[in-house]
């Protein structure tokens, strides 16, 4: 031991590492041989490490750390929950966050109809401001860049004749910030995305019945206005049947060639599979009331279709209609199942069979899953679709009404679906489109829905789920700390986002929230004024964190450490106990 080193009892030392600045501890190192032992002590670092963050004991260390004691310094120091900063040039609610894949940009939706693009620098500054008012748009509400950052798609609401409300989709050039085409959007919630660098996706709908429609996805070029007459700028590529008031909303595309290569498996067999040196365990839950709530397995379903021999449609609906007419139908069907009875039959023999063998085969596929929220009960989402981009889908060249079908396939089948049983209200892929996490209000366990346009009501609780993309399961059990309050009819979508190691959701309850997705436990929680809306990491720092709140701001949070390089150069007055502890050694 250091001459004049004071002899700690473990559990002291435990204490000065919690409740002295993490800091202090690490940078003067309390530089006596007791200390240094510690430090080198795995036992005690796990020890600490589970008390600490309530972590089972079963759970096995991240897979790229080196030792407890830097994953301690990891969680302690890592999560972006300092603010640093506020920005209030919006005059109205924020509702969405995205940056560019640079990390040099960032975009801004808010109710005050502008959507404005930041400059991501040490001290965050406003670039540009678009306003679209002029363009007969009542808000902005969600952004996304290019793959190359060159253009932004903008999506908002647009006020049409006679105050009709649809959506429209902008694009943008980021070179001199001109609009360069408008793309209508119905309806405004499928929001819009990029299907590649100049293809942007949008939807419309159609309505067949009361209770019955038509969506159908759209391709489309993002330089419209200087295409040849001669070259398509558009081209439909899926028209899905909606049954039940349901229609397809808040899309995105996946990008599956990048499976095979992710940057955090959550799967622990698979963990196990790649490293010998991390056990294989169950995820247990964090509490023993929690524990001893029953759980039904949610496993994702697909959508089957009827068997070839199957009773044709038309045979169908006769003997359905000399049901009705001769009494054998009981109890007698209402006019809003009958519709419903009628649009399944007809739609089961004219639709396209899904795509065989979903799943790709290896990880140089071109292939792209297009997904997004739907629903066959109810209005309010409760399913997720997925649908195949194949290679030749990706472009607008080719007939305007996409390729050549038979006359009796009027309708696409989904390739896959996933019930979750409750209101779906976000969703966000990770960064390298492995998996897919899925913000949700659950519905009462056994509910029954006999009246699609009344839902069940939802619970306050928000379920922060994760599905696996390449085996469609969901992994790990549902994240919870976050809450909503909005009934049904009034339910809006809460964006989150996903970097390497770090998942972070908005809420009604004026918190933003941190997780980690790997020991699943939260770990911070963001303090505004209001509701918080929408969430993004930088996607090459995930110690910076943006957040959007009605309360018209947004945050800039930095993690301890970032804050420690920025200040480095700054006096910083020393803790009380740290000063107790250096009298103590001189």
């Amino acid at each position: 031991m250091d001459a004049g080193c004071p002899r700690l009892p473990d559990t002291v030392l435990f204490e000065i590492f919690l409740y002295l600045d993490h800091a202090d501890v690490l940078s003067v190192g309390l530089v006596c041989q007791q200390w240094r032992a510690v430090a080198r002590d795995e036992f005690l670092w796990k020890e600490l490490f589970y008390r600490y963050y309530r972590v089972s004991r079963d759970v096995p260390r991240h897979p790229g750390a080196v030792s407890w004691y830097s994953e301690f310094q990891r969680l302690y120091d890592t999560i972006p929950c300092v603010e640093v900063q506020a920005l209030k040039e919006h005059n109205d609610q924020v509702l969405h966050l995205s940056f560019s894949h640079s990390g040099c940009l960032f975009a801004s939706c808010s109710k005050d109809c502008t959507v404005k693009i930041w400059s991501n620098e040490l001290d965050i500054s406003l670039q540009h401001s678009s306003n679209m008012r002029p363009y007969n748009w009542s808000y902005t509400q969600f952004s996304q860049f290019n793959s190359d950052d060159s253009l932004l798609l903008v999506s908002g609401v647009f006020v049409g004749p006679h105050n009709s409300s649809s959506g429209e989709i902008a694009v943008i050039s980021m070179e001199n910030f001109t609009l360069l085409s408008r793309v209508r959007n119905k309806p405004y919630d499928v929001f819009g995305c990029w299907l590649n660098e100049t293809n942007l996706i949008s939807g419309n709908l159609h309505r067949i019945g009361r209770i019955t429609s038509c969506s159908v996805l759209w391709l489309n070029n993002a330089f419209q206005g200087v295409e040849s007459e001669n070259v398509n700028v558009v081209k439909r590529l899926f028209k899905i049947q909606n049954l039940n008031a349901s229609t397809i909303r808040t899309v995105m595309v996946a990008d599956c060639s990048r499976y095979d290569s992710p940057d955090l498996l959550l799967d622990y067999e698979e963990q196990l599979a790649a490293s010998s040196t991390c056990p294989a365990f169950d995820l247990g839950s964090d509490s023993e009331e929690e524990e001893a709530k029953p759980r039904l397995p949610r496993e994702p379903a697909v959508q089957e279709l009827p068997a070839a021999g199957g009773v044709p449609a038309e045979q169908g609906l006769q003997r359905l209609f000399d049901d009705i007419m001769e009494g054998r139908v009981r109890p007698a069907m209402t006019e809003t199942e009958l519709e419903t009875k009628v649009a399944e039959l007809f739609v089961r023999n004219r639709t396209k069979p899904p795509e065989p063998n979903l799943l790709p085969a290896d990880g140089s596929s071109k292939t792209k899953y297009l997904i997004f929220t739907t629903g066959c009960l109810t209005y309010s989402p409760h399913q997720i679709g997925i649908k195949r981009i194949l290679p030749h889908q990706m472009t607008t060249a080719g007939p305007v009404l996409g390729e050549e079908r038979r006359s009796d396939e009027f309708f696409d089948s989904l390739d896959h679906v996933i019930d979750i049983h409750g209101h779906i209200i976000g969703m966000g892929l990770s960064p390298d489109h492995r998996y897919l996490y899925v913000n949700s209000r659950a519905w009462p366990r056994d509910c029954v829905i006999s009246d699609p346009m009344q839902p069940p009501p939802i619970a306050e609780e928000i379920d922060l789920h994760v599905f696996d993309l390449k085996t469609m399961k969901e992994v790990k059990r549902a994240l919870r700390a976050h809450r909503a309050y909005t009934p049904n009819e009034e339910c809006f979508f809460i964006f989150l986002d996903v970097s390497r190691d770090f998942v972070a959701s908005g809420a009604e309850d004026r918190h933003g929230y941190i997780w980690d997705r790997h020991y699943n436990i939260c770990l911070a929680k963001l303090q505004h004024d209001n509701v918080v809306n929408s969430v993004a990491f930088s996607p090459v720092e995930q110690e910076l964190l943006l957040t959007a709140s009605d309360d018209t701001t947004i945050k800039v949070w930095r993690s301890p450490r970032a804050v420690r390089v920025r200040q480095a150069r700054r006096p910083r007055p020393r803790k009380l106990l740290f000063s107790w502890l250096m009298n103590q050694k001189s």
